[in-house]
């Protein structure tokens, strides 16, 4: 029995071998392993012209930011020098025409002139400021602070524009006023 028992080991482990022979060693394509190497290669080259396409646009992003700023501080610019030339035209025509009014009264004369002096004191004073501003760095501002103070500037440009229209239709309706009152004063009398 003892014979029995060590044939069938014997023969077992035998046939053992023999089977696991009969299944084949794994066998590698290199044919996909070489292919995959390649395409890896090939994302790798493509992620790295992706990095460098979004630094490009990243640098295109910053380059438009710094014209836009610019450009916004030119329109600003632009704006409050043809403020100052339509308070200049007003200066010229209108408040001429209302001092040479005979219906302005010579005490007002004064009144008159110093209130639209004020108001172009302070359209030389901003062309001024902005001239620092534009020249020197004004204490090393950004360009969207130069842009902001720009722009705030901008803004009390418009407001002495209109001020001074304000005060040019005001001192036309006295002028107005009082020439209506002198024609019903003056008027003759045919009954």
């Amino acid at each position: 029995m003892k014979t029995k028992i060590l044939i069938l080991a014997t023969a077992f482990i035998f046939l053992l071998p023999a089977r696991a022979a009969c299944q084949g060693m794994p066998t590698y394509d290199n044919t996909n392993f070489i292919s995959l190497v390649k395409q890896l290669i090939e994302s790798g080259k493509q992620t790295a012209q992706m990095i460098k396409s979004v630094k490009f646009l990243k640098d295109a992003k910053e380059a438009i930011e710094k014209v836009s700023s610019v450009v916004q501080q030119l329109r600003a610019v632009e704006e409050i020098g043809q403020n100052n030339q339509r308070l200049i035209n007003i200066m010229q025509n209108d408040v001429q025409d209302i001092l040479n009014s005979p219906y302005i009264k010579p005490d007002e004369v004064s009144r008159v002139v110093e209130s639209f002096d004020a108001i172009v004191q302070n359209s030389l004073d901003t062309v001024d400021f902005i001239d620092e501003v534009l020249s020197s760095d004004y204490l090393k501002m950004s360009d969207a602070e130069r842009a902001e103070v720009l722009k705030q500037k901008e803004q009390e440009s418009n407001e002495m524009v209109s001020n001074i229209k304000t005060k040019t239709k005001r001192y036309r309706d006295i002028i107005s006023f009082r020439k209506m009152q002198d024609k019903v004063n003056n008027r003759e009398t045919n009954y």
